[in-house]
C-alpha cells in the first residue's frame, strides 16, 4: 500500500473538509468494490501453489508417504493431508 500526500491529489477545499473529521490522522480509503482483485491475481502465487499441490497429489498416488511429502515440501503432515483432501473434491 502506497501512502500519498493528499495535497498532491485533492483540492484544498476537500482537504479542509476531511481535516474537520480526521485532522492529522492516517486514514485508509478502500478501493471501490469493482476495482478489488481476488487473492493471487497480481502474482503467480496462486498458480504456483496449485501446481505444487497437484505434484503432491501425484507423488502421493505414486506411493510417497505423507511424512516424506511433508519433509520434501517443508509442510506439516496436517497441511499435506488437507491438500490431499481438497484435491480429491
Amino acid at each position: 500500500m502506497d501512502y500519498q500526500n493528499l495535497t498532491n491529489l485533492l483540492p484544498k477545499e476537500l482537504i479542509e473538509q476531511i481535516q474537520e473529521y480526521v485532522d492529522g490522522k492516517v486514514i485508509y480509503i478502500p478501493k471501490k468494490q469493482i476495482n478489488k482483485k481476488h487473492w493471487g491475481e497480481n502474482t503467480d502465487t496462486k498458480q504456483a501453489l496449485a501446481s505444487r499441490n497437484s505434484r503432491i497429489c501425484l507423488e502421493h498416488q505414486n506411493g510417497m508417504t505423507i511424512k516424506r511429502l511433508s519433509e520434501k515440501y517443508f509442510l506439516t503432515e496436517k497441511s499435506i493431508q488437507r491438500i490431499l483432501r481438497q484435491e480429491k473434491m
